[in-house]
């Protein structure tokens, strides 16, 4: 990793010194950092709306863009989208210098105006009723495999806070010997979990020695269809039996799905 964004890490990490303010979420010298900033910014209210930036800076960064995720239990999926499209357009004013700072002290002092765009709703029953509609229809599911845990409690619980912070719900499924998490959410934010899957240490090596998940597979990805059940939750879910299992597919209308990929992973 360069040394002016291991600079910048240090820096930010002086600057968002708070409580759950700043958090590592992941250092590669191959993918670059990952990391969450916890802040806040007034709102069209004029009260103050939590805001999670969860930023990826790639090896090529500040040439590049930063991955940005926003996340807000204070506004819509839709505003969430307008505020990250918002945050990379100002990174774009921005590229070749350090950026994560400025982007965030410009966020502070302009999320109000970006809220109050027709395009974010603006207050407005009718544009709040159309920017639902553009969620659901951005809605995607993913089906993954992990080949084991061997530290489970500590794994499953790393898990579930990555599907809390990038709002995504689902299913993580034990079934035997079988591992598989079902999700859906934001398709960029499914991407977002997918990077912090590959490249955090979430496991430990048969010497104890933590490790990064190596033995991940997407097995299918679409997105969500009428047919499809939408989760309200992410949750842990142990099943007894194949047919136990079988049925959880089935309900959720991916019966084609589970005879597709789920079946050829006990044979």
């Amino acid at each position: 990793m360069a040394e002016p964004v291991r600079e910048e890490l240090s820096a930010l990490a002086a600057i968002f010194c708070g409580p759950d303010e700043w958090e590592v979420l992941s250092l590669s010298e191959t993918d670059g950092a990952v990391f969450r900033i916890l802040t806040k910014a007034e709102g069209f209210t004029d009260t103050d709306i939590p805001l999670q930036l969860v930023f990826h800076l790639p090896l090529s960064y500040p040439s590049c863009l930063p991955g940005i995720v926003v996340n807000s239990k204070h506004l819509t999926r839709a505003q969430c989208e307008i505020v990250k499209e918002k945050l990379l357009e100002q990174a774009e004013t921005l590229l070749l210098e350090p950026m994560v700072h400025e982007l965030v002290l410009w966020i502070q002092e302009n999320l109000r105006h970006i809220l109050k765009c027709p395009e974010a709703g603006g207050g407005s029953e009718k544009c709040s009723s159309a920017a639902s509609m553009t969620v659901d229809d951005g809605l995607w599911m993913t089906l993954l495999h992990l080949d084991h845990m061997r530290v489970k409690a500590k794994y499953v619980k790393t898990l579930e806070k990555w599907a809390s912070d990038l709002r995504l719900t689902g299913r993580l499924m034990f079934m035997g010997k079988i591992i598989l998490i079902l999700l859906q959410g934001d398709r960029n934010d499914i991407k977002e979990y997918l990077i912090l899957q590959k490249t955090c240490k979430v496991d430990v090596d048969s010497s104890g020695k933590k490790c990064k998940e190596k033995m991940i597979s997407v097995l299918f990805e679409t997105k969500v269809q009428t047919e499809h059940k939408r989760f309200l939750a992410f949750e842990v879910k142990e099943y007894s039996s194949l047919d136990e299992l079988q049925k959880e597919f089935e309900t959720t209308g991916l019966k084609k799905l589970f005879s597709e990929c789920v079946l050829r992973l006990v044979k």
